[in-house]
């Protein structure tokens, strides 16, 4: 999406980078449980590079 989250998870995993996308957009539609994910990964993301 907007911070390469689900393109770093799919490396990460066997989904591709669509199934990964489809499934954050449902979490955020049921509860909005993405969102928090999302940006929790992202500072995974961030701080593994280092």
């Amino acid at each position: 999406m907007i911070l390469g989250v689900c393109e770093w998870l799919s490396t990460k995993t066997n989904f591709t980078t669509k199934n990964i996308r489809i499934l954050f957009v449902l979490m955020v539609l049921l509860g909005g449980f993405g969102i928090g994910a999302y940006l929790i990964l992202w500072l995974v993301k961030i701080l593994s590079k280092e």
